[in-house]
């Protein structure tokens, strides 16, 4: 073999050993699903987050008007931002002018640094920023682990610059949304959102469907439960969950409400009896729940969370 041809071979080679490096990771996020007229969604898939989904196991969503587009949760950070608005502005070159936290979660908040420096408003409840300010560090951090980022590649977004403490309406040019602060939650002030000419809510994690609920410190099960069954006064709406396919509210009864109602009785008995956590833990029966998705990884640690409120709230 002539040596020009064995170096041409050899450059080959190298070339196409070294294409999967040099070619563009996969998206975070897959297409949008269209949800209604306006609002538009991200469905995400049931789990933790990890380096394979690379953050994206939530829901997120967008709402689509004349005038602005306000995006509702702002992910995990940059690199998913930059793909939400990639993907609104090939649906529409209407300016994105709000970002709404619903909650104070670290998938619903810490993009919030990526939107702000665009120049778009971030909006969420006082209670849910005083938390998002107590724990952002941990969040971030927390979320790099899980991730599997270097550490200081999250970095904790400033608060948001516009708080909600009572029912509030954005005009977004012929599409108007209701922004309702809620009681504890998952969470301790949750924001749900309304589309009023859609028929469409945004709920958040206030719901779940197709997974366990999580019970967080900060929430609180009892009023979570109040705060589901308050939901029915937006009438024949299809509802945005926080993790789950969108639906009306009944498709959320058994694993949300039951669920929570099913923790909370059991727990408040337990504390009310006298009994040790760790026996009251033992004694909930949870089974019936057991095919819903990260069941293993939450049974317990609901347990504990949900004996820890019974027993603060005993004290009330």
């Amino acid at each position: 073999m002539k040596k020009n041809g064995f170096i041409g071979i050899l450059v080959a080679v190298l070339v196409i050993g070294a294409a999967p490096s040099l070619a563009a990771p996969a998206p975070i996020l897959p297409a949008p699903t269209r949800v209604s007229d306006h609002v538009y969604a991200w469905i995400g898939p049931h789990g933790p987050p990890n380096p394979e989904n690379r953050g994206f196991r939530m829901n997120l969503a967008f709402v689509v008007g004349t005038q602005a587009v306000a995006v509702i949760e702002t992910g995990y950070n940059e690199a998913m931002v930059n793909e939400m608005v990639a993907a609104i502005a090939h649906i529409t070159p209407v300016p994105i002018k709000y970002a709404i936290n619903s909650n104070s979660q670290p998938d619903r908040f810490l993009g919030n640094g990526a939107f702000r420096a665009r120049g778009v408003s971030v909006l969420a409840t006082p209670v849910e920023v005083a938390r998002m300010t107590a724990m952002g560090g941990m969040f971030a951090q927390g979320t790099e682990n899980a991730l599997k980022l270097s550490a200081g590649s999250i970095t904790v977004p400033e608060a948001p610059d516009r708080l909600i403490d009572k029912e509030t309406a954005l005009d977004l040019g012929g599409v108007t949304l209701r922004l309702h602060p809620m009681a504890a939650a998952h969470t301790p002030g949750p924001l749900v959102v309304e589309v009023v000419e859609d028929k469409v809510v945004y709920g958040g994690d206030v719901l779940y469907s197709g997974r366990l609920p999580a019970v967080v410190d900060g929430g609180n099960v009892g009023s979570w439960i109040e705060v589901f069954d308050s939901l029915t006064r937006f009438g024949d709406v299809t509802f945005i969950p926080g993790h789950g396919v969108p639906a009306k509210i009944e498709s959320f009864q058994f694993s949300t409400r039951e669920y929570l109602s099913t923790l909370h009785a059991h727990m408040k008995k337990m504390v009310d009896a006298g009994v040790d956590m760790q026996d009251a833990i033992e004694r909930l029966d949870q089974s019936r729940f057991a095919k819903l998705e990260n069941y293993e990884d939450l049974a317990r640690r609901n347990g504990n969370t949900a004996y820890r409120e019974a027993e603060a709230d005993s004290f009330k």
